[in-house]
């Protein structure tokens, strides 16, 4: 399920607060791509060592490149996530499964990571610990999650609540 971090600032307000400015900043981007907005699907591919995020969602004839971010921080190099504390990003197919207005780092996307095929890899391999709390959030800093910078994430933040996170997934 989907949960929704609520505190100081609760998502309807940060959307009240940003979305306005956050998706007429986006919503030209989906025109070119002839996509409709909001989309029923978002696909985010995220590549660490081009230090790139792409914006791909669905549209009837499939999904359509909308946009690219520059990841402004990523710590670790290429290969997947193996442990806590190894500052890697994960490598693999999430799902965005918690709206953070409260997050450290301004905005956030919470990943289901690790998720099944990390767990199965961990157990074959021995490992244990594998970490948790893998973000797509705004900020530069970055140990082992994705910083895109605050207006980068408030368009995506807008995007996964108009679009639903549950229809967000995360390619890295």
């Amino acid at each position: 399920g989907v949960s929704v971090v609520t505190g100081i600032a609760i998502v309807a307000e940060v959307l009240d607060q940003v979305g306005a400015a956050a998706e007429s900043r986006l919503k030209p981007f989906f025109e070119r791509a002839r996509v409709p907005y909001p989309p029923g699907k978002v696909y985010l591919l995220a590549f660490k060592e081009e230090r790139r995020l792409e914006l791909w969602a669905g549209s009837s004839n499939g999904p359509a490149f909308v946009r690219a971010y520059r990841i402004l921080q990523a710590s670790g190099g290429t290969g997947p996530k193996l442990r806590a504390g190894d500052s890697q990003i994960p490598e693999g197919i999430y799902r965005v499964t918690a709206l953070n207005p409260n997050s450290r780092y301004y905005l956030s996307l919470k990943l289901n990571y690790p998720n099944d095929f990390d767990r199965l890899r961990a157990r074959k391999d021995g490992r244990s610990d594998l970490g948790s709390d893998i973000f797509i959030h705004g900020n530069e800093l970055s140990r082992g999650c994705i910083g895109v910078g605050n207006p980068d994430i408030e368009e995506l933040f807008a995007l996964a609540v108009r679009t639903g996170p549950s229809n967000t997934e995360v390619i890295i």
